[in-house]
């Protein structure tokens, strides 16, 4: 999602969850009841607007809302306390299951960004990780109807003179021909296509690459990357520069994360500082500056320009460090290892998409009502965690999705073997948890009695979710 300005960060962070702090429960406050007569009037006014002075009546009438959507100012107003560590934000977005698209993308697409990188000077690969990282590769694009969306922002609660703006920019770019009126659903903030513009970026940076008159960047994947690489290019991107390096503190060394101050790498030399392998740093950065997600005991990176230029697509550093490492493990076209050189300084590590399905899948057949198994770890299914975890004595009762809760609910040395009383003390040991004097402590999904010789075995349906199944039940 693009940001006009850093004033609007909170704001437009929150519509995508890019905050990174530590882990706790809040409910999402109740859907506001909102007057329709409310909305018209204050539609009546914008029509007449100094900022509405581009769009003709035909245009504003045409494309009205007929009333308005609470959702998107519940949606406004919700800032949940519950934040993910950047080992969970970075294992969600930088997956096998990602890197496999990615490079699949990369082939498809191959002369198109051959032709971009030409053109803009901005590494294919660098633009993959801004298209991955965005919309999954043009696979999640977003459902809200842009116009009732960013008419209810503009009519009600804060940010009233942000939103107008937006959206008479959004009919602006159906007016002009570019997007169908049918096409302009997105975030319920107003970011819509293939990498996630808001109406105003569009209209400054967005280009027609494929040459059909039309700068549709909801359907035409070359003139959404080209605007993306046209984002980035205006944005002071350096050809030919990396975006950073994964590096090597020297032991006892004590500095900042602070990417902003940048350093030559000769400097940086002198400090002590080596890649992560313990090779020589490169020379081909003009400057960095150190970044440390996760403290000095987690892995560190030096970052140039590049990076800033990811940064300010969204203003996050999580964010940008997911685009940079997405764009490394394409380039490589070797995806069977998605972590970093250094460990992040945890014992309980982040789950793959797949791993969220396992899980929602599990609590499903737990008997938690979480909706569907879609490998996104929301509200529902932490609230459901959380309930799963002070059923069974499970400490701390978080509602975190870790590798732990994975293998304890879900995990395939759990549903392949008998739940004999052995195995699950070997396995409450080993996970370090609290439990009860019972054997209710093993996930109820997969709960056998000690004198049972039932067993369980994963099963990916046609559907592609995994389903724990009985083996004695034949299928």
């Amino acid at each position: 999602m693009r940001l006009t300005s850093l004033s609007t960060l909170s704001l437009l962070s929150a519509a995508i969850g890019f905050s990174v702090m530590s882990t706790a429960q809040a409910a999402a406050p109740p859907a506001p009841n909102l007057s329709n007569a409310e909305l018209q009037q204050c539609l009546n006014m914008l029509k007449n607007s100094s900022q509405f002075s581009g769009v003709s009546a035909s245009t504003f009438e045409r494309y009205r809302p007929s009333q308005p959507d609470p959702s998107v100012i519940q949606s406004l107003n919700y800032q949940p306390e519950f934040r993910k560590d950047i080992w969970d934000y970075l294992s969600v977005l930088v997956d096998k299951e990602r890197v496999d698209d990615g490079i699949r993308a990369k082939r498809q697409w191959a002369d198109t960004l051959r032709q971009i990188e030409s053109r803009y000077g901005v590494k294919a690969e660098h633009v993959l990780g801004v298209w991955g990282v965005e919309s999954n590769f043009g696979q999640t694009l977003g459902k809200k109807p842009l116009f009732e969306s960013l008419a209810t922002l503009s009519c009600f609660d804060r940010r009233q003179s942000y939103f107008r703006g937006e959206y008479a920019n959004a009919l602006k770019i159906v007016q002009n021909g570019d997007i169908n009126a049918n096409d302009m659903t997105g975030s319920w903030a107003g970011a819509f296509g293939q990498t996630q513009f808001m109406p105003s970026t569009f209209l400054e940076l967005a280009v027609d690459f494929d040459g059909d008159g039309r700068r549709d960047l909801v359907n035409s994947v070359p003139d959404a990357l080209a605007s993306t690489a046209n984002f980035l290019a205006k944005r002071g991107y350096r050809s030919g520069e990396a975006w950073g390096y994964e590096v090597k503190l020297p032991s006892g060394y004590s500095a900042a994360s602070n990417r902003k101050d940048k350093k030559s790498m000769s400097h940086w030399r002198t400090q002590g500082l080596t890649l992560a392998n313990g090779g020589t740093l490169p020379s081909d950065l003009s400057s960095a500056g150190l970044l440390l997600p996760a403290g000095k005991d987690g892995p560190a990176f030096l970052v140039g320009k590049n990076f800033d230029t990811f940064y300010s697509y969204n203003a996050s550093e999580s964010y940008a460090l997911a685009i940079a490492h997405l764009s490394d493990l394409i380039t490589k076209e070797n995806s069977s290892k998605t972590d970093f050189i250094t460990a992040w300084p945890t014992d309980d590590a982040g789950i793959s998409r797949q791993q969220a399905k396992d899980i929602q899948q599990a609590l499903l057949n737990a008997g938690y009502d979480i909706g569907g198994v879609d490998g996104i770890i929301g509200d529902n299914t932490r609230t459901a965690i959380q309930q799963y975890q002070t059923s069974n004595n499970i400490f701390p009762a978080d509602g975190r999705a870790g590798q732990r809760f994975h293998t304890i609910i879900a995990g395939n040395n759990v549903a392949s073997k008998p739940a004999a009383s052995d195995s699950i003390g070997q396995l409450i040991q080993q996970q370090n948890i609290t439990p009860t004097p019972s054997v209710s402590t093993f996930p109820t999904a997969i709960q056998t009695p000690k004198t049972s010789n039932i067993r369980y075995r994963r099963v990916a349906g046609t559907d592609g979710v995994i389903r724990l199944v009985r083996v004695d039940e034949g299928s």
